[in-house]
């Protein structure tokens, strides 16, 4: 029992008991290795010494990012996405600016105010995700825009102010000189995570997200976990957007904007996987400080401060890929699929060299041909019955806007002119509806949309300015760019496995940085005469692109509803593995919808030029969630597979109708927001009890 096999056995087992713990522990050791590596680059580059001043800046610059990705890391972790943290941060700021007095009684009190408004939305998505069963990006979407309404109610520019002794407290010194305020907040918050991890509820979090059907079967509340995780992160949101109070000492309802694109890239940086399941808190704090070493190291090298959302960007497209590397992963099967395709295509047994399948002879078969046959004979409205039911309803709700328009603004409002003003400002929506259609239906989401409409625009106006001989040429290029950027969306998103969401999230940041290098961070030129008279003036009674709208609207809807590709859009979205058993190319597939997108953006984008007459930073900014709701609130289901074009027209009509309402209006544009998110998720609500 002592001889030398019996000593290797003893020597081994230690061995493959630390091997056992470094695979537990990978997905937080990775990003400390990376952390370290960063920091040390940082000390070299540096031109003075690290000091306890540098500690506790670089503690405090990174607190807030670390705790709001907390919070969206136990969301993602239960299978979820949260995309209102940023909003939520800058609602608890400008509230405790508001509210909070120089008395302690009132900082206590408000800082706890502070989490429950966090706790409060959490529990507002929660809801509508859990017990509804909503897709969670689509509704925190709408609460995004309706938190960002609350919060211009409140506070509708910077201002308020803190006591001095509540920035203190988080941003001094917990032990003078030794421990920084900041440092001992996140240790509180990462006692609590590994409370909390260690308990039944932590628990059934891992399982939710590793696998719902099978978490319900084992006996886990599936809802209430669901719930009470939207609930635990939006906690984290309000502890993230009370440390900005206490940082900043003022309030600035748009503090969060800038925040949503670097919680995601902690989140995935930190090594917890998008889908939910694996992953942990220490890893995003980490990962925290790597995104703010970066940004701090472009400082110290001088590099202009626009980079910083280009950095980010690449560094969560990196961090994303590195998650899937592997024989088995989305990239391994990509290549193994390509390999295939290449050998079928060399000896001649790609799906289209073979001969067609010998039509059915079975009594099913003839039962389907026959009930086929008398659906071509059915009335109009029985054949297309369930794309009446989800589309006409936008087109009852546009008449009924109209309606209370009349009413409200008087019928004299209702002319020509208000006529042809509504289908050049839907024009915009009707385009990028399109675009964002054609994703939705194959299960994607595109949001490089806004940066996709800015950057063609900054191109056209930059490559032509002024001039319509060079528009000639330039709007071909602005065209092709968008293009380009469809086709790295969807090589993205089919041949490297990236989530939709992460991808085109990192790809809008890339596309700002790439905009802002190209023009400088400063547009130049003028759009070009024929597409500012395109946009502005009159043609036959009505603005020239009136008569190019009515042409796009036909043109789409034969696009999705009569042509093959359409037909494939609709087949991916069903089902990615039907499809391909069909037949069907999913990769390309995909890969043309994110295409469609790109090019419909960079159509936008040149005729907003026009309509404006410029090209602006953020001109796209506004589109972004209209895009997303017009296809929505037109019957199309947000996981793909359903929809109609004319029926995502409809859906522009009432959204742009009851912006010009609203707008026509005394009522606030933080009411409006709010009004605005509400119908978005009302539309979502209600088309989704009809479907089930």
């Amino acid at each position: 029992m002592n001889g030398p096999l019996s000593s290797a056995a003893m020597l081994g087992a230690p061995s493959r008991g630390f091997g056992v713990r470094v695979m537990r522990y990978r997905t937080s050791l990775v990003p400390v290795a990376v952390f370290a590596f960063f920091f040390i680059l940082q000390l070299v580059i540096s031109p003075t010494k690290y000091s306890y001043f540098d500690f506790n800046y670089m503690s405090t610059g990174g607190a807030a990012l670390a705790l709001a990705a907390m919070g969206e890391t136990i969301i993602v972790l239960s299978g979820g996405f949260d995309l209102s943290a940023g909003a939520v941060i800058s609602l608890v700021n400008v509230v405790m600016a508001s509210t909070m007095h120089d008395t302690l009684v009132s900082q206590i009190g408000i800082g706890f105010a502070g989490l429950a408004v966090g706790g409060v939305v959490g529990a507002f998505n929660g809801f509508f995700v859990a017990v509804l069963r909503l897709q969670s990006i689509v509704v925190t979407l709408s609460a995004m825009f309706i938190v960002d309404g609350c919060t211009l109610l409140i506070m509708d520019k910077p201002g308020g102010q803190l006591p001095a002794g509540f920035s203190r407290f988080f941003t001094g010194d917990a032990i003078p000189g030794i421990l920084p305020g900041p440092v001992a907040v996140l240790v509180a918050a990462v006692v609590i995570w590994s409370l909390l991890k260690n308990t039944r509820l932590g628990t059934a979090i891992y399982a939710v997200g590793s696998d719902e059907s099978a978490a319900g079967h084992a006996g886990i509340g599936v809802r209430w976990t669901k719930f009470i995780t939207f609930v635990i992160g939006g906690c984290f949101y309000g502890a993230a957007g009370a440390f900005v109070s206490a940082q900043t000492g003022s309030a600035d309802p748009l503090v969060g904007d800038t925040l949503l694109l670097p919680i995601f890239a902690a989140v995935v940086v930190g090594g917890t996987t998008l889908g939910g399941g694996r992953g942990g808190c220490f890893g995003s704090i980490i990962a925290a400080y790597i995104l703010m070493i970066v940004i701090n190291m472009l400082l110290v090298l001088n590099v202009p401060s626009y980079y910083s959302s280009l950095a980010e960007g690449v560094i969560l497209v990196i961090a994303a890929l590195a998650q899937s590397v592997g024989a088995k992963s989305r990239i391994g099967l990509s290549l193994a699929w390509l390999t295939a395709r290449w050998n079928a295509w060399r000896i001649g047994a790609l799906p289209r060299n073979l001969p067609p399948p010998c039509p059915p002879a079975s009594a099913e078969a003839d039962r389907r041909s026959g009930s086929a046959a008398a659906r071509a004979f059915a009335p109009w409205l029985v054949r297309n019955e369930d794309t009446l039911r989800f589309a006409v309803p936008s087109y009852i709700a546009f008449g009924l806007v109209v309606v209370i328009t009349a009413l409200v603004l008087g019928v004299g409002t209702l002319n020509a002119h208000y006529f042809n003003s509504l289908i050049v400002l839907c024009g915009f929506l009707a385009i990028l509806a399109l675009g964002q259609g054609a994703v939705i239906i194959t299960g994607g989401l595109d949001l490089s949309v806004p940066w996709t409409i800015a950057l063609c625009a900054i191109v056209l106006t930059t490559l032509a300015p002024g001039s319509n001989a060079a528009a000639l040429w330039a709007v071909p290029v602005a065209l092709a760019v968008g293009l380009l950027i469809g086709l790295c969306n969807g090589i993205g998103v089919i041949f490297f496995g990236l989530p939709s969401i992460v991808c085109t999230l990192a790809s809008n940041a890339i596309l700002e940085g790439i905009a802002l290098v190209y023009c400088n961070g400063t547009p130049s030129g003028f759009a070009p005469p024929a597409v500012h008279w395109f946009m502005t003036k009159t043609l036959l009674g009505v603005t020239p692109v009136v008569w190019f709208l009515g042409l796009f609207v036909v043109a789409a809807t034969v696009l999705l509803e009569r042509t093959v590709l359409g037909r494939r859009f609709y087949a991916v979205g069903n089902s990615n593995q039907a499809a391909y058993l069909s037949g069907v190319n999913v990769p390309v597939t995909t890969t043309l919808a994110y295409m469609v997108s790109g090019f419909c953006s960079a159509l936008v984008g040149i005729l907003l030029s026009g309509f404006d007459g410029q090209a602006t930073l953020g001109m796209g900014d506004e589109y972004l969630l209209p895009s997303i709701a017009v296809v929505v609130v037109g019957g199309t289901l947000i996981t793909g597979g359903r929809g109609h074009y004319l029926g995502m027209v409809g859906g522009v009509l009432l959204l742009v109708a009851l912006q010009t309402l609203l707008a026509g209006t005394t009522l606030p544009i933080a009411g409006r927001n709010i009004i605005f998110g509400l119908v978005i998720l009302g539309a979502v609500i209600s088309l989704r009890e009809r479907s089930t």
